[in-house]
């Protein structure tokens, strides 16, 4: 059977199980209305389905064909949609909540085998003394190596209350087999891991994600701040922050504008899905010179409050431009207890813009999707009248463009050199001083340097590719004769690349990263979190802006 012409009526069939019952049509109407097409539709796809059942040659795995068939149709209209079986909608209510049971900490596969990798502070894998690094054997008795994250992040998790028992290998210690026993427990992950001073009267607060306890974290955090330390502006984190729900967005805009102040509003196929979003609670500071950070991989809900804020001109944004995911998502229930996530509805910040940048109705003739091009986007006018654009996420006010990550860099993060080499002074040094006062001492460098094996190490080296490429083109052009040899070749000798000058070279950048290690294994994403901010150049930009109270006023003013 041809599985494009299966695929394209499962798709048409099942779109249409999830929006209608079947009705009684009488075959005269079958051809002229859209719901009896539906129902022919279903009768196709039923007949094909049986008739594979019965007649295919193997055996068909029945539950493994539907859910193919399912994703391929939803994969048609959007990421966002999703069908979620029953026995995976603990992951996916974890989102909203931030909580789920388990031991506490991420995973990593690694050589074919699977690392406890970062164990979140106060968990009972923190308080039993998993760290990093720490290679799964069994859990409770049953041989987990080899075998995929996934799996064993299963056997890990389970209801609150009920033990687990852990084996790993710890690299770096004599006694390398550690057999932990604890009890699961809820774990929640709090939206807001650090906040604290980054100059005088200026607080941050980092947010990474958006719950149902957002809003309380963070206007714990601000609360704290003003009272403590008589803070004057505030620096809003929201970088790599993918979003989560909506209302939580909605609640922390207002915490710095007026009550009942339009944030959103939403627009669908039907009046159902169109909705305006106003703040409902009384704010808290509506005059604190405020700073959101953005970059790329801030989604959704972290859109809706920085384009708001953006929108109202009650913040200067700072960094790269924004994700652009102007789509809203509501879940279905279906038969079994089953779920489908799908999206109802576009989202329009207060200037009236939808920032969403691909438009998945509108496919290439491959099915790609392209983002909108700048040339094709709307200007629209905040609340002040300064110009912002739609379409293609939120544009920062000020663009901190960051430097190319050198290849060396990106190699000895990417080959877990500084996550291993963390591991290894974690073993033996058992403290280290606080994280606002660690630095990456001379000593602790050249260890680091000692650490690498330039036979296991692999970077590009691209001096030495580009000497190549021009003898090559020396060669092919006539101009190579044994002077230029001899002068291509000493070149090449004062050009090739030496592990220890390029890793003195790159010492800020690689300190920066090392550090960011190795302050996580003693104080967690704090400590890494405040290790990042020592060099962080969207920080300092915004830190910049807002104790020059002209400078901010002047960027939130239209341009004359």
């Amino acid at each position: 059977m041809n599985k494009q012409l299966f695929r394209r009526i499962f798709l048409a069939t099942t779109l249409a199980v999830a929006m209608i019952a079947p009705t009684h049509i009488t075959a005269a109407t079958a051809s002229t209305t859209p719901k009896a097409d539906i129902v022919k539709n279903i009768d196709i796809f039923t007949a094909i389905y049986k008739a594979l059942q019965i007649n295919y040659v193997d055996s068909v795995d029945s539950r493994k064909a539907i859910r193919n068939a399912v994703d391929y149709m939803l994969d048609q209209l959007d990421p966002y949609c999703e069908y979620i079986p029953k026995e995976d909608q603990e992951e996916f209510r974890s989102v909203a909540t931030g909580e789920y049971g388990g031991v506490g900490s991420t995973i990593m596969q690694r050589n074919g085998n699977v690392y406890f990798s970062e164990p979140f502070e106060g968990s009972p894998a923190a308080k039993a003394g998993i760290r990093p690094g720490d290679l799964i054997i069994t859990v409770d008795n049953d041989t987990v190596l080899g075998r995929q994250s996934n799996e064993v992040s299963e056997l890990l998790r389970g209801q609150s209350g009920t033990p687990v028992k852990v084996t790993v290998k710890r690299p770096y210690v004599a006694d390398s087999l550690l057999t932990f026993n604890f009890m699961r427990e809820k774990i929640l992950r709090p939206s807001v891991p650090y906040y604290g001073i980054v100059a005088p009267g200026v607080g941050y607060i980092k947010l990474t994600g958006f719950t149902d306890k957002s809003y309380n974290e963070v206007r714990s955090a601000l609360l704290d701040m003003k009272k403590t330390d008589n803070i004057t502006s505030l620096i809003l984190d929201l970088r790599d922050n993918g979003g989560g729900l909506l209302d939580a967005a909605v609640k922390i805009v207002g915490l710095f504008v007026d009550k009942n102040t339009l944030v959103l509003q939403t627009k669908g196929k039907n009046h159902l899905s169109e909705k305006s979003f106003r703040t409902t609670l009384a704010p808290v500071d509506t005059s604190i010179r405020l700073a959101v950070l953005i970059n790329g991989s801030s989604a959704s809900a972290s859109e809706i409050t920085a384009g708001a804020l953006q929108d109202l001109d009650r913040a200067v944004v700072i960094g790269r431009r924004s994700y652009g995911k102007g789509l809203v998502q509501s879940t279905v229930e279906l038969p079994y207890g089953d779920l489908l996530k799908v999206t109802i509805a576009k989202y329009y910040i207060p200037s009236g813009r939808l920032i969403q940048a691909i438009d998945y109705s509108r496919r290439n003739e491959d099915g790609s999707v392209a983002r909108m091009p700048d040339s094709l986007t709307t200007a629209f006018k905040t609340i002040g009248g300064r110009e912002v654009r739609d379409g293609g996420g939120i544009t920062p006010d000020i663009e901190v463009k960051l430097p190319d990550v050198n290849r060396l860099i990106y190699n000895i993060a990417t080959q877990f050199w500084t996550f291993d080499f963390a591991n290894k002074y974690r073993a033996e040094h058992a403290t280290i001083p606080p994280a606002e006062e660690f630095v990456i001492t001379d000593e602790i460098y050249n260890e680091f340097k000692a650490f690498i094996d330039p036979d296991k190490i692999e970077y590009d080296k691209p001096m030495e590719k580009w000497m190549v490429a021009l003898k090559d083109a020396v060669k092919s052009e006539g101009y190579m004769n044994d002077s230029v040899s001899a002068r291509l070749d000493e070149l090449s000798t004062m050009l090739r690349h030496d592990l220890n000058r390029d890793l003195d070279f790159n010492r800020e950048d690689i300190s920066n990263f090392l550090a960011e290690e190795i302050a996580s294994r003693y104080y967690y994403d704090r400590g890494q979190i405040i290790e990042q901010l020592k060099s962080d150049e969207d920080k300092a930009k915004a830190v910049e802006i807002l104790v020059d109270k002209e400078k901010y006023r002047e960027i939130l003013s239209p341009k004359k």
